[in-house]
C-alpha cells in the first residue's frame, strides 16, 4: 500500500468506528466497499498523507455528522437545526466528483485567511489559485483532525452557502467543535478561511 491509500484507510476505521454507517443506513461491510475502489487506486499514486477522505450528502447526510467529532471527549454540536445545516450546498464550480467518495488534497484551515470576511477571503482565495472547503469537507476535518482547531484555527466553509447568502463555520466552542454559519460581509478574529489544492474522484485516477 501507499502512503496515501495507508491513510485513507485509517480515515474510513474511523468514520466507521464514529457510526457513518449508521447514518448511512447500511452496514459497514457495505459501507466500507463503497470506499474501496478509490482506496485501491490510491495505492499506485503518489498523493502522500495530506488528504482527507470525504463521503459525499448523498450517502451521509451531513446534518447529524458535527455531534461524531468530539475533542477531550467533549462532543461537537450545533444550535442550527437540521434542515438549516442541509440548506448549505456546495457553490457552482465546487461540487465534489462523482462516488460515494473523493478525496480532498491539501486540506488546510485556512490560517492566512484569517479575520477576512467571506467574500474578501474567496477573491483571495480564488486569485491564490485554491479551492475553498465546502461543508462537507469541514466536517472531515473535524472528524478526521480535530487537533486542527485547537493548534490552529476555526474556519469558515465558502464552497458551500444557503439560499440567504450565510456560509457555515466550525470554530472551538465550550471546549467542543462547534458549527455554525456566518454572514458574507463578517469577520470574525478567530476564524480562517478554510482551503484546498484540488478534489479527486476515482475517475480521475484511470
Amino acid at each position: 500500500m501507499s502512503k496515501a491509500s495507508e491513510e485513507a484507510q485509517k480515515q474510513l476505521d474511523r468514520i466507521v468506528a464514529l457510526g457513518y454507517p449508521d447514518v448511512a443506513d447500511m452496514s459497514a461491510a457495505a459501507f466500507r466497499s463503497l470506499a474501496r475502489p478509490l482506496i485501491r487506486a490510491l495505492e499506485d499514486c503518489d498523493l502522500g498523507t495530506q488528504i482527507l477522505l470525504v463521503p459525499t450528502r448523498e450517502l451521509v447526510s451531513p446534518e447529524s455528522l458535527i455531534a461524531r467529532t468530539s475533542i477531550n471527549r467533549m462532543a461537537g454540536f450545533t444550535t442550527m437545526p437540521p434542515r438549516d445545516i442541509a440548506s448549505f450546498l456546495p457553490q457552482d464550480g465546487f461540487e465534489p466528483p462523482e462516488g460515494p467518495f473523493y478525496l480532498v488534497v491539501e486540506p488546510h484551515t485556512g490560517t492566512c485567511y484569517i479575520n477576512r470576511e467571506p467574500d474578501v477571503a474567496r477573491k483571495l482565495i480564488d486569485s491564490d489559485e485554491r479551492l475553498p472547503l465546502t461543508l462537507e469537507e469541514g466536517l472531515a476535518i473535524a472528524t478526521q483532525h480535530p487537533e486542527w482547531l485547537l493548534e490552529k484555527n476555526g474556519f469558515n466553509l465558502l464552497g458551500s452557502r444557503s439560499a440567504d447568502g450565510r456560509v457555515p463555520s466550525i470554530w472551538m466552542s465550550q471546549n467542543a467543535p462547534r458549527l455554525g454559519a456566518v454572514w458574507p460581509n463578517s469577520r470574525h478574529t478567530w476564524l480562517g478561511n478554510a482551503f484546498c489544492v484540488s478534489r479527486r474522484g476515482v475517475s480521475l485516477f484511470h
